[in-house]
């Protein structure tokens, strides 16, 4: 249940007839009366001899009642409050009930108190009604309703209890602005999946996503197809910008813009503007130029994402084990690697990644204040992914899209876990979600580089075969009953016998994959196995090309053994 509290207003007549009206898209069916101060009070939406003033006027009494000077410049108080859309429709007497518990928890009326507010609850749809309320009391005194806002919520908790409906998270103020109801009807009305609001919201996200100056960011929005409207000091310098979408005009036929503090927190001017900060602890990201301000040139898509899987990976250590505002900084740049991933993949992931992007958004910020520069290197992983350009989802980049996907699960994962560890339920819920979305698009996107994987595996020799199942012993016992019994087996087989010609110990890698965090959320463990081992050991995601691994091939020793991780992987680096 979604209580909120809108502005204070002057006209109480013309919410009411709001209320009652047809709506801004006539969204508003059968408006009438569902509660109110007295029980006798005029309900213009059934009663056909009330009319809006007449309940306006009765509303307004005690406010009329005061000398002029003494009234409140704004007295009109509005209170919406609307159910999920999966809770059962609920009847009038029960909007009737919690219409009085708001009314009682927000302090303009308690039970029992006869002075207090007059207050009306109109219902016109099936999941929400609206509570209009005049806040000067009958004695003549103004009600005292700070924290209205927070005390609706907490009301809200103990209704959705009571009545068996679906319970909310507690929010903390950092989430984005909820669409209008007359902004869903549009978007429903015009075959939209989604409002204005939403597209544009993402479209700026996925602007953002890597850029490092404003004439970039802009340069973006204006690529995407986005009218822009700039705001601008007398001095000449920018202040904030709005945005909107050619087709979504009013009655008016001008565009309605949003400014883009109203799309999201974070999506201010000055607040994309702290993501260009460059006062980074070098110590973090040593393998990121210092100017990164000049846009990269094109590398291959799957370059580019074998690039993001490790910064991703680093970001996981980080998560783990770094400074609470260096936590969330990685974890609003993991957010621009979504958006950068979702805009540039192929066709049969770009649903579920889009939708992990847009699941994962709400748990990019909280009231952890991000310590910017840290980002950097997930930041330029972005932007890499941006100008490499889209994926075609086959050979190295489709291989490395799924090395991508499965890194990014964990970290999306931690950050859950971070999350909840700090109480951010709303944080945790959404990065939950968003793990979902990932690991479907990992489904969608592993088949065929696995089922490579899975054939080189199976044509090994007995002889190669069983040095892997060694090898997997030695290095994970407690793991390795699991691993040969899962039907990616072969394919980390295949990594392991491709990782001994390329000069590594397998032992020692795989130990060192298997121990760098828990595996427990994988549903396959030896996929996990596969796509670090590959990162690690540098092997091309995309293992057609590669020689049939060699049953002569001799088995590497420490000293022989190429280094598994650069510096950046060590876990004491991402402190």
């Amino acid at each position: 249940m979604i209580p909120k509290v809108h502005d204070m207003g002057t006209d109480t007549r013309g919410l009411v007839a709001y209320l009652y009206g047809p709506g801004n898209a006539e969204e508003h069916i059968d408006p009438h009366l569902v509660a109110a101060w007295d029980s006798q009070a005029p309900d213009p939406g059934r009663d056909p001899k009330a009319t809006y003033g007449d309940l306006q006027r009765l509303l307004d009494q005690p406010v009329m009642a005061l000398p002029r000077n003494a009234r409140p410049a704004e007295h009109v108080w509005h209170l919406s409050v609307r159910a999920a859309p999966e809770d059962p429709i609920l009847t009038d007497e029960q909007w009737a009930d919690i219409a009085r518990r708001m009314v009682a928890a927000t302090g303009i009326a308690l039970e029992g108190d006869d002075a207090a507010c007059r207050w009306a609850a109109v219902r016109h749809a099936d999941d929400h009604i609206h509570i209009i309320a005049t806040v000067v009391r009958e004695d003549g005194r103004q009600a005292r309703i700070r924290q209205d806002g927070k005390r609706s919520q907490e009301e809200a908790r103990k209704i959705e209890v009571d009545y068996g409906l679906r319970r909310l998270n507690v929010g903390d103020g950092t989430a984005a602005k909820r669409p209008t109801s007359a902004e869903r009807h549009k978007a429903a009305r015009q075959g939209k999946e989604r409002t204005p609001r939403e597209e544009l919201r993402e479209t700026v996200r996925r602007a953002v996503a890597g850029a490092t100056s404003e004439e970039e960011f802009f340069d973006r929005l204006a690529a995407a197809g986005l009218l822009i409207r700039q705001r601008a000091a007398p001095s000449g310098d920018l202040l904030g910008y709005k945005v909107a979408l050619p087709d979504d005009r009013n009655e008016d036929q001008e565009p309605i813009y949003y400014s883009g503090s109203t799309l999201a927190p974070d999506l201010s001017l000055p607040r994309i503007r702290e993501r260009w900060s460059e006062t980074a602890d070098p110590s973090h990201n040593n393998d990121v130029p210092a100017d990164s301000s000049s846009r990269p040139s094109p590398s291959s898509p799957g370059t580019a994402r074998r690039r993001a899987a490790s910064a991703v990976w680093q970001a996981v250590l980080v998560i783990d084990h770094g400074d609470d505002a260096v936590v969330a900084a990685h974890i609003a740049a993991a957010g621009e690697i979504l958006d950068a991933l979702a805009k540039t993949s192929a066709a049969h992931t770009r649903r579920e990644l889009r939708e992990a992007a847009w699941a994962f958004e709400r748990a990019s910020r909280s009231h952890v204040r991000a310590e910017r520069g840290h980002d950097r290197a997930l930041r330029q992983a972005a932007r890499d992914l941006v100008y490499s350009g889209p994926a075609l989802g086959r050979g190295e980049d489709g291989a490395t899209t799924a090395m991508l996907i499965d890194m990014a699960f964990f970290l999306v994962t931690a950050a859950a876990h971070w999350h909840a560890k700090k109480d951010h339920a709303q944080q945790a819920a959404a990065a939950r979600q968003a793990a979902e979305h990932l690991r479907a698009a990992y489904q969608a996107a592993s088949p065929v580089p696995l089922g490579v994987l899975y054939q080189r595996g199976r044509r090994l020799s007995q002889p190669l075969r069983q040095k892997q199942v060694a090898y997997l012993r030695q290095s994970v016992p407690e793991l390795a009953e699991q691993i040969l019994a899962e039907p990616g087996w072969y394919a980390l087989a295949a990594t392991l016998a491709d990782a001994e010609s390329a000069g590594h110990d397998p032992a020692t890698l795989l130990a060192e994959a298997a121990g760098r965090r828990e595996l427990d959320t994988a549903e396959s463990v030896s996929d996990v196995l596969v796509w670090r081992l590959r990162r690690m050991a540098d092997l091309p995601a995309d293992a057609s090309a590669m020689p049939e691994p060699d049953a002569t091939t001799p088995t590497a020793t420490p000293n022989a053994t190429r280094p598994s991780r650069s510096r950046n992987d060590r876990p004491g680096k991402a402190r």
